[in-house]
Parts: structure tokens; sequence; C-alpha cells
């Protein structure tokens, strides 16, 4: 952009910021085929728009990059995109680009470089929404879930097809599971809207799936929580995602959700705990049952503390995410002021203030020298 501020990466593909994999991946390539340089040679502007796209997939395309990218924006993404560098390198395997470039490139040009239908069709992803409780984030958990999934049918063996017949060939694309027609200079192909790719058409659906070939069915899992864990964390459990149609099966997504503690708060490793005292605790010094989340620990209150004070214990936080250290419990002073006092509980007060003067306050006397210099 002319302000060198980067666009947002959903807007670049006009998705929603809840865009499935699916989603995303067809938003990439409507994107890319409408800019790619080599259908627009020469085009600096077609050019810029290709490459911010092509950033955009690089990001979102990759669950772990998203994630950040989601929390953080471009700077938890930064340096994570392949094309600051210029040029349209890297789009060969085990890049985000290996399984749609293809496709884009058969697109543009109308030649067999797609995939092709014959390789058959991933599963979508599926997400899962689990909630923990703060304990069960900071040291881990194994948990059972119940994820619905597609079974094959077994009474069609996942052909869609009522046992004793077969599907045909769609009349439109003739089997090939793509259409293709000329706009402008190029032959574009597109995929079938009558077979949607598949290049077959089912004449007598099998009545248990109703030609779909799977039915709906839910298997238990078991999940690893890893200690360290917070509210946004997705867990990838890969192969358990929705079942492919001769390609691989999609991935399952656990996105972690930590319920709120009564005691103790987050902040970043660290586990803050607001213990009150009452002012004479805090006057005389005392020893206290400080909660953490390894039990009780002792812990000496000097005499003369304010409210505010903050103590650490080292260790006594959130182990981290990536196995190794973990972070401190701090410990943040309460006075409570007394209320309700009584007659005699008032009188011992006053007595006490009497005795004490204004040199027993240093804060306070601080304080009122500060406003007098002010209004003078």
């Amino acid at each position: 952009m002319a302000n060198g501020e980067k666009r947002d990466y959903y807007e670049v593909l006009g998705i929603h910021r809840n865009a499935s994999e699916t989603e995303i991946k067809k938003a990439f390539r409507k994107v890319a085929v409408q800019f790619h340089p080599d259908k627009n040679p020469g085009d600096k502007v077609s050019e810029e728009s290709f490459k911010e796209a092509s950033e955009a997939y690089e990001i979102l395309s990759d669950p772990q990059k998203r994630a950040q990218y989601d929390q953080y924006g471009h700077a938890g993404v930064s340096g994570a995109g392949g094309f600051s560098g210029g040029g349209f390198g890297g789009f060969g395997a085990g890049t985000p680009f290996g399984d749609i470039f293809g496709d884009i490139f058969g697109d543009i040009f109308g030649g067999g470089a797609g995939r092709g239908r014959t390789q058959g069709r991933r599963g979508d992803d599926l997400l899962y929404n689990m909630e923990v409780s703060f304990e069960e984030a900071a040291f881990g958990v194994e948990k059972k879930i119940e994820v619905p999934f597609a079974k094959r049918c077994s009474t069609c063996s996942g052909s869609g097809s009522k046992p004793g017949t077969e599907p045909k060939a769609c009349p439109t694309c003739r089997g090939a599971g793509q259409v293709r027609y000329q706009q402008g200079f190029f032959s574009v192909s597109k995929t079938c809207g009558q077979c949607n790719g598949e290049g077959k058409v089912i004449d007598n659906p099998c009545p248990d799936c109703r030609g779909k070939g799977s039915i709906k069915d839910t298997k238990t899992l078991s999940i690893k929580v890893p200690a360290g864990v917070e509210t946004g964390t997705r867990l990838k459990v890969t192969g358990e995602g929705g079942q492919g149609k001769g390609g691989p099966n999609g991935d399952l997504y656990v996105a972690i959700s930590v319920r709120e503690h009564a005691i103790f708060q987050r902040e970043e490793n660290n586990v803050i705990c607001e213990v009150p005292i009452s002012f004479i605790q805090a006057a005389l010094g005392c020893e206290l049952d400080v909660p953490t989340l390894d039990g009780k620990v002792a812990m000496k209150i000097p005499d003369g503390t304010q409210s505010g004070k903050i103590y650490r214990l080292k260790g006594k936080g959130i182990p981290s995410l990536q196995g190794y250290g973990r972070g401190d419990q701090l410990v943040v002073i309460r006075i409570e002021t007394p209320t309700n006092l009584n007659k005699k509980q008032k009188e011992l007060l006053e007595e006490f203030a009497k005795i004490s003067g204004e040199d027993v306050h240093p804060m306070k006397k601080g304080f009122l020298d500060k406003v007098m210099d002010f209004i003078s």
C-alpha cells in the first residue's frame, strides 16, 4: 500500500475471520487466477495484488501462523511470509501452494497441470471447542471427547449407489469432472457443477446413505492437552477430521478455552494472586498461608507493609508451553480497612492517632507536601 501499511489478510482474500480451510483456499484461487502475472503480463498492479494475496494465503492456510496472526496481527507473523523478497518462488512441494498452484495454472491456460479428480478430494477440517480449568491448563490434562465423523456406508461400500447398480458417467462433463469453455484468449476449465468434479452421477442412490457414500456417526478420541496452554491455543489432531473422497482425511483442531479462576489470574506465564490482610497485620507484620497451584506456602509479611506491595514466589507460576521453565507467582497485598467499629475500637484508634501524629504516615505527609507545592 502507498502508506506502507499492510491490509488485513482476511480483507485481501475477501473472507470472514471464521472461514474454513476450504473457503480460504477457494478465495485465494479466485484472486490468484484474476491477478496471476502470466494472465496480466507487465501489469504491476496485478503483480502486487497477486503477491499480496499469496502472502495472505501462506499465513491463513497454516493453522499455527493463522492463530498467531489472529492474536497479534501482522506483528505476530512478521517474517513468516515468503514474499517480502520479491518474485514468485516457493510454489513447489512442501509449501502451502503445492496443492493449489496446479489448479490455478490449469484454470489460466486450460492445460492439464491441475490435480484432476483422479487424485481424490481431501476431507474437511473439523473444529472442536474444549473448555479446561485453570489448573488443567497449567499442568496439562488428558480428556476424552466425542466428535462427529462420516463413516463409510457399509451397504454400498462407499459408492453411494444402490447395491447392484453403478454410478454412470456425468452427461455434462462426460466423466472428466471439469467443463471447459473459451474466455477471450484463454481456455478456462471449471469444476463440473452437476457432478461436483466426481465425473459420475448416481441415478439409483443407496437407501441408507442416500447417495453420499457415508453415514454420520461419532467417535471417542483421547486428547492430550499440554501444560501451559491458554485460551486461543489450538491443538491439531492429524487425520481425525472429515473423511476424504479418494483423498486423505481432514484434520481435527481443538480450540482451548480456559475457565476463570476464583483466586488466580494469569499474566503470560506468571500467576497473580491478591491476598487481603488487616491493617494490624500490615503494621505489625505476620505470617500467612498463601495459596499456590502447588498448595499452600507459608510467607512472612514484614511490618509496615503497604497495600499494593508485590511479593514474588519463584517457580510457582505456569509451566512454559515449549516445555522448559516455569513462571512465578506474584502475591499482591491488599490491606482491608475495618468497618462497623464499636465505640471502644473507635476510642482506641483515636488515641492511637493522637499518639502517632503525622510523622508515622510518610506517604500521606509526602502527598500533602506535593499538594501544597502545586497550589502555592
